[in-house]
């Protein structure tokens, strides 16, 4: 713990603020969360380099802020233009010039320029007759090297947003995956089909893995993944001569890549190989595993699981292989930008900036329970404070952080056992398991520590019945948790194509509580589907109950007596303004954001 005083602590970080102008204006301007500023400012103190370009890179890849936020704030301070080029209807004069345009560079100077994410676009004809360069950071110092390796003397550098760049990027000198364009080259037939009946013997898969392009389809794979944001790569054998690769991307499996003529033992073999921790030999039991690569430039985990399956085929020993992506890009460290309704995303800060208490996540698998932990965590972390993490297993690195190992040598239940005799301030427990974890939670809230976990239930109200059933006496659950909030993900409307619905479906909205001027106002929208997006979506947004823990609510679930009653604590929490799912998913519905059909699928069973 440091020794520095409040009354000190509070004053340095003032200093901090006053010598950096970004920080000013991203806090002015309520684009970044002031405690994620502290702390990128620190951060930045320990660099020896106290430059806005450096508090802008700890902010972006340290602390995972939205690139445009900052570097297009940074842009602005320096007074470089801004431009957005309309890709779509980009001219194929405009194309084939700026190709010829690229072939003016040196290779090894231009795939520098562009992994700094500069972009040689076109000439600027007249007085200027200038080089016009596209930049998502206009400050990158690799600029300046432009009239030492090239023939241009006079550019112009304009700040041109992270995602309109990378289209720009795709469209002229798109990203070439290596290991697919192998697999294209030699064609459709990976292994001989002559000796698919022998590849069970492991000396015949040896052989075919290493004459074949399977490799080469697992590594591109990884970096396809990586590209297109999905969360999981399944692999799914089909018969004993065809697999299927699919890629979980905004929550929903999508067909990747086909293999025919290929046992999916040989492909799953060189998954087993390229990975850490898997015998390739065992076929009869779950593993677990973990690969690393470098892709476009970042370090990319990835948790491997391995479990055997039944096959019609009796003789074939399958087993279903899914990789789950870690991308530490992804994570959402400003509370702000994970885009809770007012009154949920108000109460939610409210019970985190406190000093002590629980904060529970609840929810299905894949609802986003660790992103929201992640970001709360990173609103309070601070260098006073001690955080300390219990996760099995640990997805992301934390900065500031003491994520505990779990290992044979020291169990989950060890650990949380373990944390109490650390000295800790904040306490983030991946998940509430059972009693023994439940209880230590509230020992922990109740001597003054700020504890965050997950539960596995269907809506806030549920989570308390659940943690009564585990043995907690209500007393103690009513002051020991500051808030509940359970949510799920829907898949969000491309803004580019999203249409007015279709007045055949008004029925079904009209039931599900949209009301007929709003259908008649065109402003209830459907899917389409084009270029810039997936079957009509594009990323994803939560939907949310919060249920704040009001002194009326607390006074409810003291007096709960044998049974905790749900539908009393959720009647006390809508009459503060608790929206349900069902209207949380209904107010994204009438924002644009998302359709009826990933509404109602969402919020099956719920009021």
């Amino acid at each position: 713990m440091s020794d520095m005083s409040v009354g000190d602590h509070s004053q340095n970080d003032r200093s901090l603020f006053d010598k950096s102008r970004l920080a000013q204006i991203l806090d002015e301007k309520g684009l970044v969360d002031r405690a994620i500023l502290i702390n990128a400012l620190y951060k930045m103190t320990e660099t020896g380099e106290e430059t806005p370009r450096c508090l802008a890179q700890i902010l972006v890849y340290k602390l995972n802020i939205a690139h445009d936020i900052v570097f297009g704030t940074l842009a602005e301070m320096y007074a470089f233009r801004k431009l957005e080029i309309d890709v779509e209807s980009m001219e194929q004069k405009q194309i084939t010039q700026t190709k010829e345009l690229l072939q003016k560079f040196p290779n090894d100077f231009k795939e520098k320029l562009l992994y700094e994410k500069v972009f040689p676009f076109k000439m600027q004809p007249g007085s200027r007759d200038s080089l016009l360069l596209l930049a998502a950071d206009p400050t990158v110092k690799v600029i300046h090297e432009i009239p030492f390796r090239t023939e241009f003397r006079k550019y112009e550098v304009v700040y041109c947003p992270l995602k309109n760049l990378d289209e720009v990027i795709n469209k002229i000198s798109p990203q070439k995956n290596e290991f697919l364009q192998l697999l294209e080259e030699a064609g459709e037939m990976i292994v001989d089909s002559k000796e698919i009946e022998n590849a069970i013997d492991e000396h015949e898969l040896d052989d075919e893995i290493n004459k074949s392009l399977l490799v080469n389809l697992f590594e591109g794979s990884l970096i396809e993944a990586v590209r297109k944001s999905a969360s999981d790569i399944h692999i799914v054998p089909q018969s004993k001569t065809s697999f299927d690769i699919y890629l979980r991307i905004d929550g929903k499996l999508q067909l990747w890549f086909r293999q025919e003529n290929t046992p999916p033992e040989a492909y799953i073999a060189v998954i087993k190989d390229r990975s850490v921790g898997i015998d390739r030999f065992e076929r009869d039991s779950a593993q677990d595993g973990f690969a690393q690569r470098l892709i476009d430039d970042h370090i990319i985990r990835f948790r491997v699981s391995v479990l055997p399956i039944v096959s019609a085929e009796y003789e074939r020993r399958f087993e279903s292989i899914v990789i789950r992506v870690i991308d530490d890009r992804k994570v959402v460290t400003d509370f702000k930008k994970l885009g809770f309704q007012t009154q949920a995303e108000q109460e939610f800060i409210k019970s985190i900036s406190t000093s002590k208490g629980i904060i529970i996540v609840t929810g299905p698998t894949g609802s986003g329970k660790s992103t929201t932990l992640m970001a709360a965590l990173h609103h309070v972390i601070n260098p006073t404070l001690n955080v300390l993490t219990v996760e099995d297993p640990v997805e992301y690195v934390i900065n500031g952080a003491r994520q505990l190992k779990i290992s044979h040598r020291m169990s989950f239940e060890e650990a949380i056992r373990s944390i109490l005799r650390h000295d800790p301030d904040v306490v983030m427990v991946g998940e509430i398991r059972d009693r023994i974890t439940a209880e230590i939670a509230v020992k922990l809230a109740n001597t003054g520590h700020l504890t965050f976990s997950t539960l596995h239930t269907n809506d806030a109200p549920s989570a308390i019945s659940r943690l009564y059933k585990m043995g907690i006496e209500p007393f103690l659950l009513a002051y020991s948790i500051n808030i509940i909030i359970a949510q799920r993900l829907v898949r969000q409307l491309c803004p580019f194509c999203k249409r007015p619905l279709s007045k055949e479906f008004w029925t079904a909205a009209l039931e599900l509580g949209i009301k007929q001027e709003e259908l008649e106002k065109g402003q209830i929208f459907e899917e389409v589907g084009c270029p810039k997006c997936s079957h009509g979506f594009k990323g994803r947004v939560n939907i949310a109950e919060a249920l704040y823990f009001y002194p009326e609510i607390r006074e409810s679930i003291v007096k709960a007596g044998n049974e905790i009653n749900e539908e009393a604590i959720r009647e006390l929490a809508e009459k503060h303004g608790m929206l349900s799912m069902r209207q949380s998913g209904l107010a994204r519905i009438r924002d644009g954001l998302t359709t009826l059909g990933e509404v109602a699928y969402a919020t099956a069973g719920d009021n």
